[in-house]
């Protein structure tokens, strides 16, 4: 079962390792002590369950926050495994001393969703000095050495963000279409292949003209500025290629301030409440939805047959960008969101009815889309 550390624990050390050693494994009596394990009452080394996850953030998107966590908790309690789960709030130096007290908890297996690549390096050669084995989750770590990567197909992710964005209303079939980009962190790995899929489907299309590009650092308030900043320098933009669904709520709301919104084609990602609100009201083209069992589930398995002693064969590589070192991957399919399958990601339960429809107005919106506000 997982456990999530208090968040007093998250920026500390020191009594942070004592508490987390003395965590006992949740509704599991075969539960390991430590990196072996090891028992005094009997010849044979009882199997070790305990799995550390590093998350990185809050404010990025929603995901970290709950689906992540949740589904990881799912997993966990499925396959009999002590989970704890770590969110660095965005702070390296945080995520490194989570990683370190986790290692000293005697955590067999490490994921790792990095918040730059050199303390996610670091992180895992931490990990591989003490026989502990990572996982890359969600964003490959580049100059790492995990031993498997876990997401979802990133370029493709961004090739269908282009596709999807030259079919927006608001611009299908136009042969003179002005546009502008906002990029993920460019420390993300995942960014720059968002960034490589939508480049290779824009810069293909007749009549498509690119104003601007920069990194909005997956930050609404970064990206409110750089928008601001292109909407004033450029004002016939009719498309914005902006990379996840809160930097796209930031792009909108400069939008309505301006009497545009709805009026430009604004792209997403991540299929947040957020997202598919602004999908349902007209002002966001399509978000991509990564259901996160489709991460989640194969990590957690992956993780438990690791404890188990196996070496899984992974049906892909993924090719690290600083060292060119091939990393065994599995790589899962996203799915393209409009106003035509909105309702998708509610009835899969990824997100809730609830947190879609939490107003009278969006209640209303949401039935007329498909999605039952009962549920």
């Amino acid at each position: 079962m997982m456990r999530t550390l208090p968040r007093k624990f998250l920026a500390t050390s020191g009594v942070g390792l004592m508490l987390l050693g003395g965590l006992a494994a949740c509704g599991s009596s075969n539960s390991g002590s430590g990196s072996g394990g090891g028992s005094g009452s009997g010849s044979t080394a009882a199997k070790n369950t305990k799995v550390g996850v590093l998350l990185p953030d809050t404010a990025s998107s929603p995901r970290w926050v709950s689906a992540d966590p949740n589904e990881i908790n799912k997993q966990c309690k499925a396959y009999g495994l002590t989970c704890y789960v770590d969110n660095a709030n965005g702070t390296a130096t945080t995520q490194q001393s989570q990683a370190q007290a986790l290692i000293n908890a005697g955590v067999g297996v490490l994921l790792v969703t990095n918040l730059d690549p050199g303390s996610g390096k670091a992180i895992e050669t931490l990990a591989q000095q003490h026989n502990v084995v990572t996982i890359d989750y969600d964003r490959l770590t580049a100059g790492g050495s995990a031993s498997y990567y876990v997401s979802y197909n990133n370029v493709k992710v961004g090739e269908d963000q282009g596709t999807a964005l030259t079919q927006a209303p608001q611009v299908k079939g136009k042969t003179d279409v002005n546009y502008v980009e906002i990029d993920g962190a460019p420390t993300d790995n995942n960014a720059t292949q968002f960034a490589q899929g939508y480049n290779s489907v824009l810069s293909k299309q007749p009549g498509w003209h690119k104003l601007a590009e920069q990194t909005g650092n997956w930050d609404p308030a970064t990206a409110q500025t750089v928008f601001t900043t292109m909407l004033g320098q450029h004002h016939d933009i009719n498309a914005v290629m902006v990379a996840n669904d809160t930097m796209a709520q930031a792009v909108i709301n400069v939008l309505k301030a301006q009497g545009l919104a709805g009026k430009v084609a604004v792209s997403g990602q991540d299929a947040t409440a957020g997202g598919l609100d602004n999908i349902m009201s007209g002002t966001q083209a399509f978000t991509i939805y990564k259901p996160v069992a489709g991460e989640a589930d194969v990590a957690i398995k992956l993780a438990s047959q690791i404890l188990d002693g196996q070496k899984p064969a992974a049906p892909a590589m993924t090719k690290d960008p600083t060292s060119g070192r091939e990393v065994p991957s599995f790589l899962a399919t996203p799915t393209v969101i409009t106003k035509a399958n909105v309702a998708l990601p509610v009835t899969d339960g990824y997100v809730t009815a609830a947190a879609v429809c939490p107003t009278p107005a969006l209640q209303k919106l949401c039935t007329a889309n498909g999605i039952n506000v009962a549920g």
